[in-house]
Order: structure tokens, then C-alpha cells, then sequence
């Protein structure tokens, strides 16, 4: 004797429309379980800005850019085979007055240098190649620690894009886990983490204008190639931008874009209320030069 599928539902009382109201009896519809709905997407802030050539270095790319006191450090990009080829050259940290004059010249041990910080009387150089990692290094050359990226293999913590050092704290912004971290400087442990919300970025730089602190980034060149050729030439196209994250939550504050025309942002720090960069001159990975007329300058940003 054959049974059909119907026929066996039925015998066990499980037609469709039993089915139906067994669910509706165990699953109230409509029934209130206290579940909050989703704040509505808020639109972020975005502006212009321009930009203000101060003083440009004197040799290599400038790739990092750290207020002090007396001035501004800049870091040097040798940029010598993108710090692959095994070649080395030292690097330099330089402290400029806001005119240009070169105070100090600290010779590191730093690799294709791409963010600089100050902090504890030493500077910070971050490398994105050789032996990539954070260097300290003392106001006589002296490396007082190479440190690899946290949250990676112990010997590879990837590259790193930019340094901050604010509060006693350092902020990296860290290659291989696209974000913002920030470290204890002396045991390197890992305290917190902005994701980093764009496909390319740079320097970082602290606000205290919002509450709690803020952090702008700079978001390199976008998802736009920079590079157009024109009457048998390579020219500059900026399409880099800023980003501000809440420094306490990570949440993306406001968004502004560089006008074309205007220097190209690298390294990122504050002065007096005011962002200051570093066009660094050199492009991606195989392309030496961007044509960029500010190429080697730090210049500030003004928002319009």
C-alpha cells in the first residue's frame, strides 16, 4: 500500500493551513519584542578645501609632518626602491622654524618613511618598507626601538601610512589592518581602533575642536587616478581628500576634497586650529614624480 505526502499530513493533522496556524499561535504577528529600530543614515559634512604653499625642503620627498614649539619636523622619503630592494639609505627628520630655517637634521635608520611624530623627546618615523615598522629614535640619531605594528605576525606587522603622537598615546595608521591605532608608546600594546573607511590614506592629525577629540586623515588619491597625460606629458590631477573621525566612537564626522590645482597631502599635523601638509612628490609604487608643482613643499589647508 502506497501512502501519498498529502495523505500522510493529514493522517498526522498537518495540512497547510494547520501548519500556518500552528506558527501563528507560536509567533504572534505583529507582537511588540521591544527591538529598536535603526537611527536614519545622517548625511556627513562635506567641503572644499585649497591650499597654501609655507617653505619647501630642501632634498628627498617630504613624506610627515610634526608641530612642535620651535616648529615643524618633516620626515624624508628617500623613497630608494620603495625600501624593497635592500638597499638603505638613512632617512632624515628635520625641525624647520615656520620660515624654512633648518634647526635640526636626525639621521634615522627608517625605510621609505610615509608618517613622522614627536613625542617624549624623540622622534617617530613610520616605515612602509625594509624592515617596516615604527622607529624611535633619539635627537642624536640613536634608534631607541623598532617596533612592528601590533595585531600581526611578531615579525611583520605591515606598513605603516602615518603617526600622530598625542596625550602620551601613539596613533598609527597601520597598512595591513586598515585602521587608526592607537598604542602605548612603551610597551606598544594595543589600546584602540578606528577602521579606516577609504581605499587609500595618509597622514592623521588631532582636533580638539569636537568633543572628546577628533582625528582628520588624509585619503591619498581616492579611488581616482591622479595621473593624466596631456600633450606627451604626465600631469597632476589631485583627487585626495580628508577624512574626520571621532577619536572616542571612530564615526565618520565630516568628509572634505582637495580642489584641483592644489598640493598634493601626505603627512597631516595641527597648528594653531590650522591642517598642515607635506607634498611628498612621489607617487605610487613604480612612478617616481606626480608633476605636482607643490612636489616637496609643506603647505597649509584651508577650508572654504
Amino acid at each position: 500500500m502506497t501512502i501519498r505526502k498529502r495523505e500522510f499530513l493529514t493522517g498526522l493533522g498537518l495540512t497547510a493551513a494547520g501548519i500556518t496556524g500552528a506558527l501563528a499561535q507560536s509567533y504572534p504577528k505583529g507582537k511588540d519584542l521591544g527591538a529598536v529600530a535603526p537611527a536614519p543614515k545622517k548625511d556627513i559634512p562635506h567641503r572644499k578645501v585649497t591650499t597654501r604653499n609655507l617653505f619647501k625642503v630642501p632634498d628627498g620627498y617630504p613624506n610627515g609632518v610634526a608641530v612642535v614649539p620651535e616648529g615643524v619636523w618633516v620626515a624624508e622619503q628617500k623613497a630608494a626602491g620603495y625600501g624593497q630592494s635592500g638597499k638603505h639609505e638613512k632617512e632624515a627628520a628635520w625641525l624647520f622654524d615656520w620660515n624654512g630655517k633648518k634647526l635640526k637634521t636626525v639621521m634615522t635608520d627608517s625605510y621609505n618613511t610615509s608618517g613622522l611624530a614627536f613625542g617624549n623627546g624623540h622622534v617617530w618615523m613610520g616605515a612602509n618598507g625594509g624592515p617596516e615598522g615604527v622607529y624611535e629614535v633619539d635627537m642624536n640619531g640613536r634608534t631607541v626601538s623598532h617596533r612592528q605594528i601590533p595585531l600581526g605576525p611578531a615579525d611583520n606587522g605591515g606598513g605603516c601610512h602615518g603617526l600622530m603622537f598625542h596625550d602620551g598615546k601613539l596613533w598609527i595608521v597601520a597598512n595591513r589592518i586598515k585602521g587608526i591605532l592607537r598604542v602605548d608608546p612603551k610597551t606598544f600594546a594595543p589600546e584602540f581602533m578606528i577602521p579606516i573607511t577609504t581605499a587609500r590614506w595618509h597622514g592623521i592629525a588631532w582636533d580638539d575642536s569636537h568633543p572628546g577629540g577628533a582625528i582628520w586623515m588624509v585619503t591619498g588619491s581616492s579611488d581616482i587616478n591622479r595621473y593624466v597625460m596631456q600633450n606627451g606629458k604626465l600631469h597632476h590631477t589631485t583627487t585626495c581628500g580628508l577624512m574626520k573621525y571621532s577619536a572616542t566612537t571612530g564615526q565618520l564626522l565630516e568628509t572634505a576634497e582637495f580642489e584641483d590645482g592644489t598640493a598634493d597631502a601626505h603627512g597631516l599635523a595641527m597648528h594653531n586650529g590650522k591642517l598642515i601638509s607635506c607634498d611628498a612628490g612621489v607617487g605610487p609604487p613604480g612612478f617616481e614624480g606626480t608633476g605636482s608643482p607643490s612636489a616637496g613643499y609643506v603647505f597649509e589647508i584651508n577650508f572654504k
